[in-house]
């Protein structure tokens, strides 16, 4: 299916990192949650600063997904060239809403060719500034390179969203950005406090638990456990060319981090055990969003990760 996804670590920390983890996964093994009801489908080191979101204006070899790193942590609308444009500044509560942006490249042109990530040319993502509404959206592109993505119902507050892509062609041919801007949905906006850090998790019937102890800035692996009334799920659907997407975002900021799978897709059989590679560069709490899919369905799981 979550960018990215999409850090200041380089491929060459991931590559040395690689040996590690896969030894370390090997010994350890875009539905609903309670925040994403409305859902319809859903560089390490230092950080570049956030721009102004309303101005107008090597591989891992067989590891899947593991050619597909984003730099930087998703906070600004610019990155080497490229921009997030939108007109929309506000959206309406409460109903549905089409948030139509573009993203340009040189000359200001909006780009039109992008490759292929896990099976789609566009992620978008969108969450409120406390974590919650989660919503994960493939949206349309028309033929002058206008996006529109379907929003579900926006509960009131500040929202921000995010743009996962890699061009196919130009200055950045091959490489994966994630840019993001700010919008306001007008009402009463009622904060809901992050819960508590957790390892597992509760979603339409199934657990999901998390084994891993992510540190900040580094390479770790997670293993992600699907369970369901007790016991081993083993039919887990590929959802985005993989058996999960998981997404995270930084308390307090929104940062975006996307982790990676690692487990290779063999049919409409995959589970109970789905390793991940990790990569979180600001310690602290995250909201980790797992969307996997069974019979047909979308299923996402929300719980928060501690991140030393």
């Amino acid at each position: 299916m979550f960018a990215s996804s999409r850090f200041t670590v380089r491929r060459r920390a991931v590559a040395a990192a690689g040996t590690a983890a896969a030894l370390a996964l090997t010994l350890a093994a875009c539905g609903s949650s309670g925040d994403s009801s409305s859902m319809p489908g859903m560089d390490h080191g230092t950080k570049p600063a956030a721009s102004s979101s309303q101005s107008p204006s090597p591989s891992m070899g067989d590891m899947p997904g593991m050619d597909h790193m984003a730099d930087g942590n998703g906070l600004s609308d610019t990155q080497d060239g490229y921009r997030f444009i939108s007109r929309d500044a506000t959206l309406p509560s409460g109903k549905q809403a089409a948030y139509r942006f573009t993203v340009t490249g040189t000359g200001d042109k909006p780009v039109t060719g992008f490759a292929l990530d896990q099976t789609k040319r566009m992620h978008f993502y969108a969450i409120r500034s406390d974590l919650t509404g989660f919503q994960h959206i493939h949206p349309t592109m028309a033929a002058d390179g206008t996006w529109t993505a379907g929003l579900a119902s926006l509960a009131p507050g500040s929202w921000r969203t995010f743009v996962s892509f890699t061009p196919d062609s130009g200055s950045g041919k091959g490489r994966d950005f994630v840019l993001s801007r700010t919008v306001t949905v007008p009402g009463n906006s009622t904060k809901t406090p992050l819960p508590a850090p957790a390892t597992t998790a509760e979603v339409d019937g199934y657990t999901v638990t998390v084994k891993g102890e992510p540190m900040a800035g580094m390479a770790h692996p997670l293993t992600v456990t699907v369970s369901k009334d007790g016991k081993p799920v083993t039919d887990l659907q590929p959802y985005l060319d993989t058996y999960a997407h998981l997404t995270a975002f930084h308390e307090g900021d929104q940062e975006f981090a996307h982790l990676h799978p690692t487990t290779k897709v063999t049919g409409d059989n995959g589970g109970p055990d789905l390793a991940f590679h990790a990569e979180l560069p600001t310690a602290g709490n995250w909201r980790l969003f797992l969307q996997f899919q069974t019979g047909g369905k979308l299923h996402t799981a929300a719980l928060t990760l501690h991140v030393g």
